[in-house]
């Protein structure tokens, strides 16, 4: 693919208190019926165990490329075909806990071609709010 025909990628980064426990809250990152209570329109997983991300009613494929249970979880964006292409897309959502106040946060690592901050931190501020409705945090 010739250079000028790729996109630049962008890595916003955004940390969020949420008053739940990483127990609490690891399901509403981790599983389909946890993010389609507040990340997007729904989340369905298909008979390959891919997520299927829908946002304006379009599809967006994924796979959980990691996770550690109650910590981390990292979900990798696939092409329409279903694949995966070289420096794809990707989600990290890391529990993080403050030793000293006990605060959680969550860490939410956005790679994609979305390079507005401005844009991206009111969208990521509005799920936040979301999620804490979700868990009453």
């Amino acid at each position: 693919m010739p250079l000028s025909a790729t996109r630049r990628k962008h890595r916003f980064t955004v940390e969020f208190p949420v008053n739940a426990s990483p127990k609490i809250l690891y399901p509403y990152l981790a599983s389909a019926s946890g993010l389609s209570q507040w990340f997007c329109q729904d989340v369905r997983i298909d008979e390959d165990h891919r997520f299927n991300f829908i946002w304006d009613n379009q599809p967006h494929y994924a796979e959980m490329n990691s996770h550690r249970t109650n910590r981390s979880v990292r979900f990798v964006f696939l092409d329409a075909n279903k694949r995966h292409t070289p420096d794809a897309n990707f989600l990290d959502f890391s529990l993080e806990e403050s030793q000293l106040t006990q605060e959680v946060y969550v860490r939410v690592m956005d790679y994609s071609e979305e390079t507005d901050e401005e844009e991206l931190q009111e969208m990521w501020e509005g799920l936040a709010q979301k999620l804490r409705e979700q868990v009453g945090g």
